[in-house]
């Protein structure tokens, strides 16, 4: 099969960064599937995964994924050859930048029935990030209108967790406000469901400009560092702080402590690196996000469709998800 082979220790733009190879398609243990793919997403794990490979380490990247079964392992019983599905797979295996992919089963759900595989793959790990900030760690509940009155702050909210956490942050009845840092943004931000938007300022001063309270809850999907003071104003007393960035250095938590607020962090890939025992969550949520699209209640978040997994094509989405640009999300079909 043909692979895509990213290479540590070089720029992105480099020649040998990425890499076409033909290597043997996989196998499935008891529990995989093995998928042949149709689209792949494409994610910031990405670049933090290709940014920390040693010199000369080669990876095959990759963590959104729609395509259909091949093979069914002996414990994978609930999926048949042909069948759709859609996931993001394990951060610890090889990525789905390749014409076959093996993926535990207990990750993957049936993909959504009224979408097209780019707009499927766009979907599987922002959406999963989103639901398990919102309602496995802050603790919202998972039901249409079920928190309404209560208040969440989304920094980032045109980004790809952002725009899934927005919509299912509507969906639940959260009164939503979301940061943007341009106006197309903004105005993504508004017709997926936000209620206000805040500019990427001083977000204390600009939530008191536009005569916004303390907020209940903060996603933070990006930039903490920046936002990290700010938030600890902007959170009500008791309130929750959701965090998935990745700080360059230590951050001063006391900031926090008066008002007695919970730090909390999402991440994926949690349930599949440590084979935690509700691991088959993931394939549960995604199956109702699923719903939820085929429903008409949640939007696809893709923003680019890329024609054709090459090494070229994956060089030029890794440099484009680093230009800090994107709004939605880009897939590449296989």
């Amino acid at each position: 099969m043909k692979a895509i082979i990213a290479t540590g220790g070089l720029d992105p733009d480099a020649p040998q960064a990425f890499t076409e190879k033909e290597l043997p398609e996989p196998e499935p243990r008891e529990h995989d599937i093995v998928v042949r793919l149709q689209a792949v997403g494409v994610n910031p794990v990405d670049t933090k995964v290709f940014d920390r490979l040693a010199p000369g380490q080669e990876r095959i990247l990759g963590w959104d994924a729609q395509g259909l079964v091949e093979a069914v392992g002996a414990k994978a019983g609930r999926f048949a050859p042909g069948q759709a599905v859609y996931y993001a797979g394990s951060i610890t295996r090889d990525g789905c930048n390749a014409a076959y992919q093996a993926v535990d089963a207990r990750l993957v759900a049936p993909a959504p029935a009224s979408l097209s595989p780019a707009q499927a793959a766009a979907l599987p790990l922002t959406g999963l990030t989103a639901w398990e900030g919102l309602f496995d760690r802050l603790g919202f509940t998972p039901a249409q209108g079920a928190n309404a009155g209560r208040s969440l702050l989304v920094v980032g909210g045109a980004g790809g967790v952002g725009s899934m956490v927005v919509q299912l942050a509507a969906w639940a009845g959260l009164d939503v406000t979301a940061t943007a840092g341009r106006p197309e943004s903004a105005a993504w931000c508004l017709e997926i469901g936000a209620k206000n938007v805040l500019g990427r300022g001083d977000l204390a001063a600009e939530a008191e400009a536009a005569g916004l309270g303390d907020f209940d809850a903060i996603y933070c999907s990006t930039h903490m560092e920046e936002h990290w003071t700010a938030m600890a104003r902007v959170v009500a007393p008791q309130g929750s702080v959701c965090l998935i960035d990745d700080p360059s250095g230590p951050l001063d938590i006391t900031v926090f402590k008066q008002k007695a607020v919970r730090l909390c962090w999402e991440f994926m890939f949690a349930r599949s690196m440590f084979a935690t025992p509700d691991m088959a969550r993931q394939g549960e949520i995604l199956e109702q996000i699923a719903g939820l699209l085929d429903a008409g209640r949640l939007r696809p978040t893709l923003a680019l469709t890329i024609e054709g997994l090459t090494a070229e094509s994956v060089r030029q989405a890794h440099i484009r998800q680093r230009s800090g640009t994107m709004v939605g999300k880009q897939v590449i079909t296989v």
